[in-house]
């Protein structure tokens, strides 16, 4: 007594099943009015592109010469301010080997006088050379970029 198996037959998963249509793209036809929407849209992408491209290469070119002149103007200024300070030292030693050959107290105060007035205007005109570089340096630093955003404020406005 042997009894075979019976065949189960697979249900479905969903009982239910809704006809979804096909979705043909060859039939699919845009719009005529969609299509010129979207290719101006694109054009308009394009020429935004162009000129964020345009305005980044100019302002990195507005930087690196930006960043040349400060640069070069930060090194005439330490060149200055070294020569300052070559100087300064140079003085304070001849002024302490003159101090040292004092025969008197009253040669050293004269010594010692003399050299602050020297010292006095010595240091007074370094200042004022540092100064002036220093002015001209942030001048020209940013004279650049103030012309540039003069420009992008026309452009925009």
């Amino acid at each position: 007594m042997t009894d075979a198996p019976e065949t189960l037959t697979p249900k479905p998963a969903f009982p239910f099943q809704a006809g979804v249509p096909k979705f043909d793209p060859a039939s699919f036809e845009v719009p005529a009015v969609m299509r010129e929407i979207a290719e101006k849209s694109v054009q308009n992408a394009r020429d935004a592109y162009e000129k964020l491209k345009s305005s980044a290469e100019e302002t990195t070119d507005l930087l690196e010469d930006t960043y040349a002149t400060a640069t070069k103007g930060a090194a005439e200024y330490n060149t200055v301010a070294l020569e300052s300070l070559r100087t300064n030292v140079n003085a304070a030693f001849d002024y302490f080997g003159a101090l040292l050959a004092a025969r008197n107290v009253s040669e050293a105060v004269e010594l010692s006088t003399s050299h602050l007035r020297k010292q006095f205007d010595v240091l007074s005109a370094q200042a004022k050379e540092l100064s002036i570089i220093a002015q001209k340096v942030a001048t020209d630093t940013a004279e650049p970029i103030k012309a540039s955003v003069e420009k992008s404020i026309k452009k925009v406005g």
